[in-house]
């Protein structure tokens, strides 16, 4: 459906971990010409991926990892509504870089209480080390409430756009903004806002963990970040032209292009750099992509299931139960995933966690 509308010009690319989404299957890449349809960028606007890299190495971490994931949740709020007690004190500093003066006095609260907060779902903090034995950081999350909310509005008056003009569509969900309309500009405006926001608030997670990290160990600096967006829309050149590309559950993958692609919580993720492949609108894959529904996976892992599948990680394993949704059967297999888009990236990095903190 997404590839017969009328505003995608050009071919769908669907990336090696798709699976079903609201507005646009996730790990599709799709071009527009002259509008962008909210439902298929998605809800958490700028939702991605972040890494930092120490100058540590696995034998230089203590034998207990506990102290690590106890810090992470003293002061990295995580789950669904979650925030700081007070503004984030880093927030008031950003929001005059990046102004947006649509935001009223409730989003702006809620913006600043989540600054630097991680979400829920798959959005997770690990600790993980590579082939080299070296010690990183990797961490996923987005926009937060501030984001959901002007996603969801932008969506509504996409919906109503379509039925005030009698505009035919295959599902509502594909409902689009045109460009040169004052929705469309408020849509484009409220994304680049809450996409900044999303680097911003991946940054700020990625020092905070790393300090707590750094200071259970006793020495040791970060020597590198990467930091990618996986729900987004930008404007591209490709097949020469201008073009909105809206990458949902897919990273850009540009020639050179640092990417960071993720497993489940108790697989391998990946560093990744881009190969420029046209055919995919120089993207890949952000993740393994799920093989079963969330419903689906509660009913059919169990607790020990996870359990056994997380080994001797340092997880919350007394939530095991909150968790089973995000066992590592319940995804494909992301060693798969990345031979299938061999000729879309190539591996910088393998990662193994040693310590996960996911999202309740």
């Amino acid at each position: 459906m997404i590839a017969r509308s009328p505003v995608v010009e050009g071919h769908v690319a669907l990336m090696p971990d798709a699976h079903l989404g609201v507005g646009a299957t996730i790990g599709t890449v799709l071009p527009t010409g002259s509008a962008i349809i909210p439902a298929a960028v998605g809800v958490d606007l700028g939702c991605g991926m972040a890494a930092v890299e120490t100058d540590l190495v696995e034998s230089e971490l203590p034998d207990a990892l506990q102290p690590v994931l106890d810090s992470w949740q003293s002061t990295i709020p995580s789950g669904v509504g979650r925030g700081h007690e007070e503004f984030h004190p880093g927030y008031l500093a950003w929001a005059e870089l990046h102004p947006y003066p649509e935001l009223g006095d409730s989003l702006i609260e809620k913006a600043a209480r989540q600054f630097g907060t991680l979400g829920s779902g798959n959005h997770f903090v690990e600790v993980a080390i590579d082939e080299r034995s070296r010690v990183w950081i990797l961490l996923h999350s987005g926009s937060r409430g501030v984001g959901n909310i002007l996603a969801q509005n932008a969506i509504r008056q996409a919906k109503a756009a379509a039925k005030q003009w009698l505009i035919p569509l295959e599902d509502p969900d594909l409902a689009y903004l045109v460009q040169g309309t004052a929705e469309f500009t408020s849509y484009l405006q409220s994304l680049t806002w809450a996409q900044d926001y999303a680097r911003a608030n991946r940054d700020l997670i990625g020092a905070a963990a790393s300090a707590a990290l750094l200071s259970v160990v006793g020495k040791g600096r970060v020597t590198d970040t990467v930091n990618c967006h996986h729900n987004y829309t930008e404007r591209e050149h490709h097949q020469g032209r201008d073009l909105w590309i809206t990458r949902k559950g897919a990273i850009r993958a540009r020639v050179g292009d640092r990417g960071l692609i993720p497993g489940s919580m108790g697989t391998a993720s990946y560093v990744v750099e881009g190969l420029g492949n046209a055919a995919s609108y120089h993207s890949c894959s952000h993740g393994a992509g799920r093989r079963m529904s969330r419903g689906q996976a509660r009913r059919e892992i169990s607790p020990a299931d996870l359990t056994v599948a997380m080994g001797e990680r340092t997880w919350l394993r007394s939530h095991a139960g909150e968790l089973v949704d995000e066992a590592p059967s319940a995804y494909k297999d992301i060693d798969q995933v990345m031979a299938d888009q061999a000729d879309l990236a190539r591996v910088i990095h393998k990662l193994r966690s040693v310590v996960n903190y996911k999202g309740l």
